[in-house]
């Protein structure tokens, strides 16, 4: 049974199913090169072009819009019957997230700026379901943000509420704010004029803060319930047609300049909302510990992808399971509606636990591309010498973190590597670079307490005091830094293995490989064209053992 999944938002991207399997799944703004293009069409001729048959297609999407242009194009296209997951956008969150942590049975918590749409009135923000296979999800709770118009307006408000009460007694349901736990950590990002959907950015400048007592607490009596009187919304023409939470109080210091001369301020207010939404998240995973027996607990939406936050439930809570979703954010959504209709007509108990998220796209040809001859030691002996080696390899990486497919590559021990690596990708100077490392190395540099293992970059460490200093290249300022862990299953872990011998360290940086404000690359030709507009040293496609180089070089 093939299942195609259509998620038509922001970050769209289409996914096919077979017998509970991705077979192919694409991002749109790969194809497009816009970033975060909502259009998801030439995805879909993708699809015609390489998929024989489609059994049944799910439109995913959070608001209940017309999409009766769509459906019609794909019954045109597939000749297949459409449903609709329009009014279960939390829904397809936890099904992604759930299906792949290979738990039997999971709390999953849902943390997202807009769920689904409720006629205009309100809209999901957070949510809890206990999940269990083959095809259960009950919702514990849900809150819910409200534009508030008025009298009127709160009448419906509350009315949708206590509709949803009656068809659901055993779910709490909560509609007490005009914000959520995602738009107060985004109320620091429109400070630095980013935005709303660069919250990443946000994170990393909030390890430079330092005093956050100016500040009032945002939540009320310690919950996930935002304080009204502290914020307000920016209307649609001032963000590129996006509505954007700001703070009352500090609007008047909105920048899109943050300099090393006058950060502080900036660098505060994001450490604020950083400790302070992190906390309304331990409120929502204390209900779970209180009301249930489960110790699995599944995090995702788009606050899913704060590795700050992941890092410290999994210290705070040390006696439970968490599973942190790497395609947290709608560009996974395809995925959890298609997984969710498949499993609901298939009844598979069968888990599907993800393997990496090495699925995006297709495998490219290389005969156009000429080179140097190259192996691993040549590699490593560039990397030892300082040298930026940008790596092609095979099916992109899905999701926003690059995992060693198309990544670029870069010795963690040098001083200036930071600006180095900034330099090539033009981007912000506050932002902290990842690192990929041996698994079996890194409990010897960084503070895992009871963690193992970090596949998908979903959390951040902190570096063990004497190896502070060593690692100047992905070491933040708050002496963290976001890892991946590889075995001897990953096609990089023998690159490591030889770096250490050479070097005595198996850890180098690991940045994406694009130019900022664009989407990873993932042709041939998109990796050509970021070498050539770039301070890229050296282009490594990996399967054809082939090495482009600087002339300088």
């Amino acid at each position: 049974m093939r299942v195609l999944g259509i998620s038509p938002a922001h970050d769209a991207s289409v996914c096919v199913i077979n017998n509970g399997e991705i077979e192919l799944y694409l991002k749109e703004e790969r194809l497009s090169r816009i970033k975060r293009d909502s259009h998801p069409y030439l995805s879909l001729q993708k699809v015609k072009q390489t998929i024989e048959h489609i059994d049944y297609a799910v439109i995913c999407s959070p608001t209940p819009d017309d999409w009766s242009e769509l459906i019609n194009f794909v019954k045109k296209t597939f000749y297949c019957p459409v449903e609709t997951l329009c009014n279960s956008h939390h829904l397809q969150h936890a099904s992604l997230a759930f299906y792949n942590s290979g738990f039997r049975n999971a709390a999953v918590l849902v943390i997202d700026r807009n769920g689904t749409d409720y006629k205009g009135y309100m809209r999901e923000s957070e949510s809890i379901f206990i999940a269990n296979y083959p095809h259960y999800f009950q919702e514990i709770y849900k809150s819910f943000w409200s534009i508030n118009k008025g009298v009127d307006f709160d009448k419906t408000t509350t009315n949708f509420i206590n509709e949803l009460r009656e068809k659901n007694k055993n779910c709490e349901y909560v509609c007490d704010s005009n914000y959520n736990i995602t738009q107060v950590y985004e109320s620091a990002t429109s400070l630095i004029s980013q935005h709303q959907l660069e919250n990443g950015k946000t994170m990393g400048l909030s390890s430079y803060g330092n005093d956050t007592s100016k500040f009032p607490n945002l939540f009320l009596n310690n919950t996930n319930i935002p304080v009204d009187n502290y914020f307000f919304q920016l209307p649609k023409w001032y963000n590129n047609n996006h509505v954007c939470a700001v703070n009352k109080n500090l609007n008047s210091f909105e920048t899109k300049n943050v300099e090393k001369n006058n950060y502080e301020l900036y660098a505060d207010y994001a450490l604020h909302v950083q400790k302070q939404t992190q906390e309304a998240v331990c409120f929502l995973i204390d209900k779970v510990i209180s009301n249930t027996y489960i110790k699995n607990i599944c995090i995702t939406g788009g606050y899913g992808l704060n590795v700050v936050a992941n890092s410290y439930y999994t210290i705070k809570y040390p006696n439970m399971n968490f599973y942190f979703e790497p395609l947290a954010d709608d560009s996974g959504n395809s995925i959890g509606g298609a997984l969710y209709i498949y499993k609901k007509y298939h009844q598979s108990n069968k888990k599907s636990k993800i393997k990496n998220t090495f699925f995006h796209g297709f495998n490219y040809p290389l005969d156009n591309i000429d080179g140097t001859k190259c192996d691993e030691n040549d590699i490593v002996n560039l990397l030892a010498d300082d040298k930026s080696v940008a790596i092609y390899h095979g099916l992109a990486e899905a999701g926003p973190r690059s995992l060693g497919n198309r990544s670029i590559l870069f010795n963690s021990q040098n001083k200036e590597g930071k600006e180095i690596i900034n330099r090539i990708k033009k981007r912000e100077w506050y932002r902290p670079f990842a690192a990929i490392c041996l698994e079996e190395e890194a409990k010897k540099y960084f503070e895992m307490h009871h963690i193992d293992k970090s596949e998908y970059m979903t959390m951040c460490f902190k570096i063990k005091e004497e190896y502070e200093n060593y690692f100047p290249s992905i070491t933040h300022v708050d002496k963290t830094c976001r890892i991946q862990t590889i075995d001897s299953n990953h096609h990089l872990y023998s690159l490591l293995l030889k770096y250490k011998e050479k070097t005595g360290c198996g850890m180098l940086l690991n940045t994406s490989f694009n130019l900022a404000g664009d989407p990873l690359v993932e042709t041939p030709d998109d990796a050509l064209y970021v070498f050539n507009n770039s301070e890229l040293d050296c282009l490594w496609f990996f399967e054809k053992n082939t090495i482009l180089k600087k002339h300088q070089i």
